[in-house]
């Protein structure tokens, strides 16, 4: 891996690496874990009714490439005829934290490692043989709600991307909660007010930044999520002005509404914004064959761009999740669950989003997700090394949590930054209950894994609340996925994501989904496939199904601690404290 940072991308942890007990959990005698591993054959995995055809290797001669944007790193994909990866190349690049809370991006530099991983991977593809004919198309997925701003007239970006994490808009939140309207915006846009949406972001840099707030006053402020700032400069930046984005990004803003998939007056005046003055980039479908325009340099120049999905739209995609009723989760630096609903939007009454989950066009109506998302997944394993000290390396988390036998009563709220769905807990602060005399690192580690699945756990619980009817089972992607420990029990007591959600966590033996949704909206733009129908083949052997070991009364008693944990972590904050500098 490429990098200019010291900090593993969890994301690219090999299943070996990131598990020391991997082959235990794949049927050694020394263990006893409920494992089931998909045939072969590549048969389609219970309960959920996934799509099959007698069609394999549709992209046998069809490469399809996918740009994976992510929170911490850019990489480029290359995928062949079965949906296996046959080049990639990735780069990290540098986070910066100018305050306390705030988390930001050089826009060029989101820009520049994506044309890096571009060339490089493709120079390793066409070492292993091929030509730069045989890639038809190449998809686009990026780390969501991310936003930037820049002139219109030169192109040039007018402040540093703020990232999805950001805490900056606090203060603003609770300005806006106070105005007439704010309970209405939910049922317009599927979001409630939070620090989470671009739309306080943006309101904040008109505020805080001179040059944003002139470049708007006069008609030339381009506003954007991550793929429309990478669409516009892969297409040769204000010369071809391709100012595109698609619905999954841009019901992530707050300025969209979710019934139309178009921007909203009464969405847009609420944030006090003119859309006489603001450039908005036109809404496309995910999946467009000449929406998105082409690469205007490098080694792939002239090739089109055809698909664009938000990250974890993707996944959800990348997981053949076209079904009502098929979930996914996605654990990297945050941790995402995607619910399907169907082709209509659920608005959630119990804390969780409305989204698009993905639009491929051609006549279809757009599909729609619950979602819930955990803020810290990943970056709690990073705190621990980071931070901490109990690890030098990322992939060594299962490790030291495997040295205990169970978390010796700890529960560790992770709330680092408040806490995301279903809480939406801003003043929360990360607390550790239960330590002892005989409390241990591995105990701490263990504690951190299991705060993630408990919130999937509560984000599972609101999904059955609001779309009245309890999910079967959960595909599992990301890096935290590569841990047995954290997907499911090795040892009677463990508190892990199969036995706390009391269902079948499912995961896939190839676990780059995200960018494989990216190249499957591609793919469907290009004609390489039709229908869904044809997917048949893409990413299902050699599936891993981790069964749950305890009663439904065990897992809800670990629940009911949990739950006590994060009532009691509550209020640690002033309201002065969580205020906008």
């Amino acid at each position: 891996m490429d990098g200019t940072q010291d900090i593993p991308n969890l994301d690219q942890i090999s299943e070996q690496q990131a598990d020391p007990t991997l082959q235990k959990a794949s049927g050694s005698t020394d263990a006893k874990p409920k494992v089931r591993t998909e045939s072969k054959s590549g048969a389609q995995r219970p309960p959920l009714n996934r799509f099959t055809t007698s069609h394999e290797n549709v992209l046998h001669e069809n490469f399809i490439g996918a740009i994976d944007q992510g929170t911490t790193s850019s990489r480029f994909i290359i995928f062949d005829g079965v949906g296996e990866p046959v080049a990639m190349h990735q780069i990290e690049f540098e986070q910066k934290y100018p305050e306390s809370g705030w988390h930001e991006h050089d826009p060029w530099e989101l820009v520049s490692s994506v044309e890096t991983c571009i060339e490089e991977a493709t120079k390793k593809f066409l070492e292993k043989g091929h030509k730069v004919s045989d890639i038809k198309a190449i998809g686009l997925t990026n780390q969501r709600e991310t936003t930037l701003v820049w002139d219109a007239e030169t192109g040039e970006p007018l402040h540093n991307a703020i990232a999805w994490p950001d805490t900056r808009t606090k203060g603003l939140v609770r300005e806006f909660k106070e105005r007439k309207g704010d309970q209405n915006l939910s049922a317009i846009c599927g979001i409630p007010l939070s620090t989470y949406p671009s739309c306080l972001k943006l309101v904040w840099m008109l505020r805080h930044v001179p040059e944003v707030q002139k470049a708007y006053d006069e008609g030339r402020l381009c506003f954007g999520t991550v793929d429309s700032w990478l669409i516009y400069n892969l297409n040769g930046g204000k010369e071809k002005n391709v100012f595109v984005t698609d619905s999954t990004n841009a019901s992530r803003t707050m300025f969209m509404n979710l019934h139309t998939c178009q921007y909203d007056d009464e969405l847009l005046s609420f944030f006090d914004l003119d859309r006489t003055k603001l450039r908005l980039p036109k809404i496309v479908p995910s999946s467009c064959a000449d929406a998105y325009g082409t690469l205007s340099k490098g080694i792939l120049k002239g090739l089109k761009i055809a698909g664009c999905l938000g990250d974890q739209s993707s996944a959800l995609v990348g997981q053949q999740g076209f079904t009502p009723g098929s979930a996914k989760n996605t654990y990297g630096t945050g941790c995402f669950l995607l619910y399907n609903v169907g082709e209509k939007p659920t608005i959630s009454t119990h804390g969780l989003l409305a989204t698009v989950a993905y639009d491929f066009g051609r006549n279809r109506k757009p599909v729609y997700a619950l979602e819930g998302s955990v803020a810290v997944a990943g970056s709690g394993v990073k705190f621990l090394m980071n931070n901490m000290g109990f690890i030098a390396h990322a992939e060594k988390v299962s490790e030291l949590a495997s040295t205990v036998d169970d978390n010796g009563g700890l529960v560790f709220v992770t709330a680092f930054s408040g806490l995301f769905a279903p809480y939406w807990i801003d003043d929360a602060k990360g607390t550790i209950f239960g330590i002892t005399q005989h409390t241990q690192r591995g105990h701490i580690a263990r504690a951190t894994l299991e705060a993630t699945c408990f919130q999937t756990k509560a984000i599972l619980d609101a999904m059955e609340k609001d779309s009245g009817h309890a999910l079967s089972d959960l595909a599992v992607d990301g890096g935290m996925s590569n841990s047995n420990i954290c997907m499911q029990v090795c040892q009677e007591d463990d508190h892990t994501q199969s036995n706390i959600i009391g269902i079948p966590v499912n995961r896939p033996a190839m676990r780059e989904t995200t960018a494989l949704g990216a190249a499957i909206a591609a793919g469907f733009a290009v004609d390489i496939w039709k229908e869904f129908s044809e997917l048949k083949a893409i990413n299902q052997k050699n599936r891993m199904v981790f069964e749950p070991e305890v009663t439904p009364e065990e897992s809800q008693k670990m629940f009911k601690k949990w739950d006590r944990a994060v009532s009691m972590c509550r209020g640690w904050l002033d309201v002065d404290e969580v205020t906008e500098r």
